[in-house]
């Protein structure tokens, strides 16, 4: 409920013509509290630490604040700047990688939490100068426009590949189809909720659905027939 404004009569004393006080601006040292400096982040410090992350196949060695996300982290200190920033919430999906092999959101993990991870970027699935398969089939298919969202696309599609071959059922699955077919067994339905968790602002989900059907039955769209 709004509280009414006062209607009463305005003071009109006379506003204080005191002088304004003259005396030195202080010229002590300036406060080392945390308010003023924050807290030392220096090698020693308890709010950072020292640690290796496995990026790639390759060990990286880093000193990094307690509150740095893996995404950062990725970006910032190893430049490894495929894995995109989106909401940074953990919504869009643009910062998909893979931890064991199985597909996580980068902004929403500690990058201290992952240390003893195997973690994969964009940067890491083609072998060489071989493109992985999905790679490959998003090429062939166009499965971009901007092409923003692509790596978290195909990191997520990786994961969702695995597990669709493991036998992991999702919200559409026929409960008689469970392990059943695998991979190669997905269908179009399946493949758009499985990969729900990544977003394209361009919308370039017609080409995208069909790459990854391509990549998990083996065909290439650029000559009809398996690879």
């Amino acid at each position: 409920m709004a509280v009414p404004i006062s209607e009463g009569p305005i003071s009109e004393g006379p506003i204080s013509e005191g002088p304004i006080s003259e005396g030195p601006i202080s010229e002590g040292p300036i406060s080392d509290s945390p308010m003023n400096d924050g807290p030392d982040v220096g090698a020693g410090s308890p709010t950072v630490t020292v640690l290796t992350l496995d990026v790639n196949g390759r060990g990286h060695r880093l000193t990094l604040d307690n509150r740095t996300s893996l995404l950062d982290a990725l970006r910032n200190h190893l430049d490894l700047i495929g894995s995109k920033k989106g909401c940074d919430h953990g919504q869009c999906g643009a910062c998909t990688v893979l931890l064991d092999g199985r597909r996580a959101n980068a902004c929403l993990l500690f990058a201290v939490a992952v240390q003893d991870r195997r973690i994969t970027t964009v940067e890491g699935l083609a072998d060489g100068d071989t493109l992985h398969p999905l790679q490959q089939a998003f090429l062939d298919r166009d499965a971009y426009q901007c092409g923003y969202c692509t790596p978290g696309q195909l990191c997520s599609a990786v994961g969702m590949l695995a597990e669709a071959e493991a036998g992991w059922p999702s919200s559409v699955t026929p409960a008689d189809a469970i392990r059943v077919g695998g991979a190669a067994g997905l269908t179009v339905d399946e493949v758009r909720e499985r990969m729900s968790g990544n977003l394209c602002r361009c919308g370039a989900y017609a080409n995208i659905v069909p790459a990854i059907l391509d990549a998990a039955t083996g065909r290439s769209a650029a000559n009809g027939v398996d690879r």
